[in-house]
């Protein structure tokens, strides 16, 4: 995505017209209070904020998956929210980086220690930036430093302008490099996609493939997650998917959905709400890495005052944030945005219930509209994960 972690919820939309909503569920429904019906409302909260569309999965520990959809996947149109929809996974994808990242220290072909001069030399230099005093692992949890700088529009004319843009790693990191380090590494917490920007130049550099191949070969194939894609420099999605809305201003609803990413090579990545499901249960149930790097995954830090006010006591690990749960206990997660899609996902500790809500519009305009959205998807991840009754921290 093309944003600061508030950016990425401040993408601009209009209030859409409240429209019929919808639910299933794949096999039996389990006994007492149905968690789809609670599903539903939650699902139907969200549309009633004006967010044109909206679906929602949830798998309980034995497999069980309810699905609910609400709203429209076009306002032209009227054309039904599909619960099999592609969206775009945006920052989400930090956690397949990260992931990579993590198997690679496993193997022994990097160390979460490795500073960035150590695989990318003289890349991170000039206006107090170091390469040398900057490790793997500062880049993995946001604690480097880096400025971020990376485009983005803000009016219907520039995205019309820029939309197409293509930039190359190299592009995109100068840009941070034009800026002064946010605070000396390891001082401080600032959402930096910047630094997700290297850690893909450095799996190249570590395995001689680009990142998108190596999270293919290592994580999509084996889990056999076949509707997660990386669509290189293309501006469309696999069908079928919803519009995705922006608003730049009052009564300035842009359609946004034609787009390529700017940090394409890291952020081309489109999904389905069944498989980024089944990659948060396969990373926490530790299908994906050994125990020990797993814990350090997990090994989280404070997040700035500005990110506290989305993720009420959350904490950033390594690619992977960890957030409180009403009925006790933390779950897992990492939401993704991008021109006009937003997500938010969860799983707990144990890998065995998950939740994943994809909205296809954004309230950006005011600060009480984003945090309207952001806290109505939470309490849907938030009541889906204690469906089963308290977690164990």
């Amino acid at each position: 995505m093309t944003w600061t972690l508030r950016k990425h919820l401040a993408v601009s939309l209009g209030v859409a017209m409240l429209l019929a909503a919808g639910v299933a569920i794949d096999g039996a429904q389990p006994a007492g209070p149905s968690p789809v019906k609670q599903l539903s409302r939650d699902t139907e909260a969200i549309h009633a904020l004006g967010i044109s569309g909206v679906q929602a999965r949830v798998i309980a520990p034995d497999g069980r998956q309810s699905v609910a959809i609400s709203g429209t996947a076009d306002v032209n149109t009227g054309r039904p929210v599909s619960s099999d929809g592609y969206f775009r996974m945006a920052s989400t994808s930090k956690t397949l980086v990260a992931t990579v990242v993590l198997q690679l220290e496993t193997e022994g072909r990097l160390s979460l220690d490795d500073t960035v001069d150590h695989w990318l030399p003289e890349v991170v230099q000039g206006n107090g930036n170091d390469g040398s005093r900057i490790a793997v692992r500062q880049l993995l949890q946001h604690t480097s430093g880096i400025h971020d700088d990376l485009p983005g529009y803000t009016t219907p004319e520039e995205y019309y302008q820029q939309r197409h843009d293509v930039y190359s790693p190299e592009q995109l990191v100068a840009r941070a490099m034009a800026h002064a380090p946010d605070f000396p590494p390891g001082e401080g917490w600032a959402y930096s996609n910047t630094g997700y920007v290297l850690l893909g130049m450095i799996i190249q550099k570590a395995t001689g493939h680009p990142a998108h191949q190596e999270i293919e070969d290592r994580i999509l194939r084996p889990l056999g997650l076949d509707q997660t894609r990386w669509m290189d420099t293309s501006p469309t999605l696999p069908r079928p998917h919803a519009q995705a809305y922006q608003l730049f201003g009052p009564g300035s609803r842009v359609d946004v959905t034609d787009q390529i990413p700017v940090a394409y090579e890291n952020l081309s990545w489109v999904t389905t709400t069944r498989d980024e499901n089944r990659f948060f249960r396969a990373l926490l149930d530790g299908r994906l890495l050994p125990a020990r790097q797993l814990a350090k995954m997990k090994q989280t830090v404070p997040v700035s005052a500005e990110v506290q006010e989305l993720w009420p006591g959350g904490r950033y690990g390594l690619g992977l944030v960890e957030r409180p749960l009403s009925c006790g206990g933390t779950y897992w997660s990492h939401e993704g945005g991008d021109g006009g899609y937003i997500t938010l996902n969860g799983v707990t500790d144990d890998g065995r219930r998950s939740a994943v809500v994809s909205m296809s519009e954004a309230r950006g305009d005011t600060v009480q509209h984003i945090m309207e959205q952001e806290n109505a998807a939470s309490a849907l991840i938030d009541h889906a994960l204690c469906a089963g009754g308290r977690s164990t921290p």
